[in-house]
């Protein structure tokens, strides 16, 4: 039966913990030379609707590092649902592609296409989650903690879809997650609620960036207005300034704290030099664990 990775929720628990496991052996196969021939030759499809670093070069080299390649699609070829229904890109792609990979702003199109597909559908980014942005998340957790189990992780910042996506993780992975933002930058309504009813972890929102870092074991932050929405940037600053991550707050955490950054970072806004170069910052441990994590995932969807 065919799969997609449109949340993290698509995985139980446990296949997440053993996908982690993966991402952390194949990283150290694919460090020792060793070729992953998973794909034997087979394509990927990219589309991409927004520009990205990371989420290219991590794809294209991922599906190269698996025994196959990629194709870079953009919306001059693909704007779904206007050229051409979702439907047909869908049912077209599948007879070419052995997985479709999607970086767009509507979530729901991404829903859609995966419903119609006929191979395993990623979701690179939408506007509502960024899941495989977590998974290599996730696995710099594991390979600087030893664990991904109850830990104290706080979110500062817009309420954006990195802070859905860590409360959809907190839907499999029990955790302590405190979400430090601003009374007008909530996270969505309705994934709070939803990971309040699903009882596996404590989510709490904080107004005040000292509580919500007391105590943690990582802090994690993202820039204040996501792509599409660079027309707030000064009304965002102003309202999350004192969410900054900078020495101050660092110094409220554990002594072994990580500084978590999805990246691209505005340095000195959402987080200062002095902390995302510093001893705590894994940020770079995290943008080279977006090849390996989702190879992983690619490897799980393929198999």
């Amino acid at each position: 039966m065919k799969r997609d990775f449109i949340s993290v929720t698509d995985f139980t628990g446990d296949e997440l913990r053993e996908n982690l496991n993966l991402a952390v052996e194949v990283k150290a196969k694919t460090k020792a030379g060793e070729q992953l021939d998973v794909l034997k030759g087979g394509v990927g499809a990219l589309i991409f609707h927004k520009p990205s670093l990371r989420t290219r070069c991590s794809f294209e080299v991922g599906f190269r590092q698996l025994g196959g390649s990629a194709v870079y699609i953009t919306d001059k070829e693909i704007d779904l649902g206007k050229r051409e229904s979702i439907h047909d890109v869908a049912k077209v792609m599948s007879r070419y592609f052995a997985a479709i990979c999607i970086r767009t702003f509507s979530h729901q199109n991404v829903v859609e296409l995966a419903r119609h597909a006929d191979v395993p559908v990623v979701n690179m980014l939408t506007d509502l989650l960024h899941p495989c942005q977590l998974m290599a998340d996730m696995q710099t957790i594991l390979e600087h903690k030893g664990t991904i189990d109850n830990l104290t992780i706080t979110y500062l910042g817009d309420g954006n879809n990195m802070t859905n996506s860590w409360m959809k993780m907190a839907q499999r992975i029990p955790m302590d997650l405190r979400i430090g933002t601003a009374p007008d930058t909530l996270p969505d309504k309705a994934i709070v609620e939803e990971t309040q009813r699903a009882g596996l972890s404590s989510v709490r929102i904080c107004h005040d960036p000292a509580e919500a870092v007391e105590d943690a074991d990582v802090i994690y932050t993202d820039v204040w207005a996501s792509m599409g929405e660079k027309h707030l940037a000064e009304k965002r600053a102003d309202m999350l300034r004192a969410f900054q991550i900078n020495a101050g707050l660092v110094a409220r955490a554990k002594k072994d704290a990580i500084v978590m950054h999805c990246l691209p970072a505005e340095r000195g806004k959402e987080i200062t030099d002095e902390v995302i170069d510093g001893p705590q910052s894994v940020v770079f441990d995290e943008a080279e664990n977006r090849l390996h994590a989702q190879k992983a995932v690619l490897i799980k969807l393929l198999q």
